[in-house]
């Protein structure tokens, strides 16, 4: 049986990350990070993907208007 992540073995694998470590792999552990703090919360999937995907849609500019926070 796989062992369920906890909140405090995320901490200490991000803790033991290098600042120079590469951006895919930080990302990859905070939206872990995410999914065990929605399970933790209760959320539905439908919350948990709004979560994971909210730094693309709406600091990253890809939601199709303008590419800069507070551009209309």
């Amino acid at each position: 049986m796989a062992s369920i992540p906890t909140i405090s073995s995320a901490l200490n694998t991000l803790a033991a990350t290098p600042a120079a470590a590469d951006e895919a792999a930080q990302t990859a552990l905070f939206d872990e990070l995410d999914r065990v703090l929605a399970r933790h919360y209760g959320l539905t999937d439908e919350e948990l993907d709004f979560i994971l995907n909210y730094d693309i849609k709406y600091r990253m500019g890809r939601d199709g208007v303008g590419g800069e926070e507070g551009e209309e």
